[in-house]
Formats: C-alpha cells, structure tokens, sequence
C-alpha cells in the first residue's frame, strides 16, 4: 500500500472462500481498506455514518443472483452515489444480466483477471489525483490548529480517504468556500453536538456548562484557523479570482442527513478523534474538501514548505 496516497473504504458483500485472498491482495495493492458486515446489519450500517468509496459485490451473495440482484436494489436505495462493482463468476460483463439490475451497477470483474476492476476504481474513486503535499499539508495544518484550540487533550487521525458518499456526520457542520486558479470548492467540518458539547464543558473546567452557541464559536473559530493557514500555504493567487465564476446549487436534506455539492467528484476526508485522557472523553471531527466546481491539480503549488506526514470501528470489520 502507498502510505503517501489516500486510502478508500470499500464494502465487501463477498463470502466465498476461494476468492477471499485475491480480494485482500488487491485491496493491498490499490490502497483500498477492505470491510464487510453481518447481513442482518448491512442497511442499518449503510444508513449510518460509514465512509464508503464503493461495494464489491459477489453475484451469487446471499445465495443467487435474484438475492444479490434484490440486496443491490436495497444498497442502491440507501446509498445511489456509491458504485456498485458486481463479481462475476466467468464474464466481466454486465450484458447478460437483467436490464433493472444492469441499471443500478457500474461495473464487472472476474477474480482470475483483477486488472479491469483497477480501471473501474481509478475512474470511479481515484479519479481525481491530490498531490501528496497537499494531503500531508491539510493534515499538519489541521492538527496544528486542533491542538492549539484543545491544548489539554490527545489528537489522534485516520489515514486519510477518498469517499463518494453524501452522508452527512453529526447534527452540526461548517462550510466555507475555497477557491484559487488551480481549485474551486468546500472545506466542510462535521461532528455530533453531545459529544462535542460534553468535550467542551471538560475544557471550561467547571466555568458554566456550554450550550450549542459555543459550540458554534468553537466550530466557527476552528474552520477559520484552519481555511487561514490554507489560504496562505495553497490560496495566495487572489488576483485570479477577480472575473466572474459559474457556481452550482448544493441541496441538504436534513432529515436524511444528505448533502450534494452539484458533482460526481469524490471528496477527501480526513478523520480526527480529540480525546480527554482523565475523563475518557472524545468526540470525532470529520474533514471534507469537495473540489467540485474546479480541479486542476497540474497547476497546484505549496507556497511555504513544512514537513509532515498523515477502520472505522464498531460494526464494520476488515475484509
């Protein structure tokens, strides 16, 4: 695995045996990190908030075609932005399956040749390349600016991933725009407002209990650090942003904790985990750029120079 290239959850719905290995050799060797789940728990997990890139999906899982014919559609239903990779037993093809199903997947593979699914991944979860630089750069400067607002507890990070999905973490996010000559789109920052809240109090030390206007303040004060140190690293060609830009509407469905940035591109996540080490406490804050309204990657250059470096727990395991 490259450590220096992000990472991608993928779902597994695969359980035969003979082709468990080749799965777990590719995963390896194209920076993907394989989970599968229980059957009984696959929508309630699909419904929460998992960080997916894509599912593999055995074509005979669940017994049949007609049953992972009929799991495909419930996957779907739950989760239409993530692609759907079907396993087949003798032809990469999609042809020979029924149209509503053909419908609903991206794309086939064989187990004995894997080549073709690589194509499949780079075009549907690394299509997009970051330059290493940026990666490390967003996650020093986000530390950085972490440990300066919760100078009493642990940070800790996820390897960085690359997600397709539109889910939304927690009850509170911020957004604010970036934009220079080589990018256009989103920092986002999310997080779940009890835990974030019960952090809080530990950090007034007994001074009142805080409410969700600090919280606010928190959230607010820490993405403009952040989006500060960004603009200056990465955003220093203002002078080309003076003409008129084309924007595109994003929708939030709140109630299914959705939101779109009017692209297909897949997003970069990071994940921190702040940790109060008396108490026990911690609370997860999960970090998306959408580069959805402009990327160009050939043209991004790091304007000061700092080294640095960069599975989900509960109900998923490791494939």
């Amino acid at each position: 695995m490259n450590f220096n290239k992000p990472v991608s959850k993928v779902l597994v719905l695969d359980e035969s045996p003979l082709h468990t290995d080749t799965i777990k050799r590719f995963c390896d060797e194209n920076n993907l990190v394989g989970v599968k789940v229980r059957k009984s728990r696959l929508l309630s997990v699909l419904r929460a908030n998992i960080d997916l890139g894509a599912i593999l999906l055995d074509e005979h899982y669940g017994g049949s075609l007609d049953e992972s014919a009929a799991i495909a559609n419930r996957v779907y239903a739950v989760r239409p932005e993530l692609p759907i990779i079907m396993r087949r037993e003798s032809r990469a093809t999609l042809e020979d399956l029924p149209e509503s199903l053909r419908q609903i997947l991206c794309a086939a593979y064989v187990a004995s040749d894997m080549a073709p699914l690589r194509d499949v991944i780079d075009r549907y979860i690394f299509s997009l390349d970051y330059p290493n630089a940026l990666v490390r750069g967003i996650s020093d400067i986000s530390e950085t600016m972490l440990a300066t607002l919760f100078k009493d507890f642990t940070i800790t990070y996820e390897t960085p991933s690359i997600v397709r999905d539109r889910i939304i973490f927690g009850e509170v996010f911020s957004l604010i725009a970036l934009e220079s000559a080589w990018c256009r789109g989103y920092m986002m920052i999310q997080a779940e407002e009890e835990p974030l809240l019960a952090l809080l109090d530990q950090r007034r030390a007994g001074d009142g209990a805080a409410d969700f206007r600090d919280l606010n303040d928190l959230l607010g004060e820490l993405t403009n650090m952040i989006w500060g140190a960004f603009k200056n690293r990465y955003l220093g060609d203002a002078d080309t942003l003076a003409r008129a830009q084309v924007q595109v509407p994003l929708l939030v469905n709140h109630r299914q904790k959705y939101i779109s940035f009017g692209s297909e591109n897949p997003q970069l996540c990071f994940v921190y985990t702040i940790t109060d080490e008396q108490s026990g406490r911690s609370v997860k804050l999960h970090q998306r750029f959408v580069f959805s309204l402009s990327w160009s990657p050939e043209d991004f250059r790091e304007i000061t120079e700092q080294p640095g470096t960069t599975v989900e727990a509960g109900e998923l395991d490791l494939f």
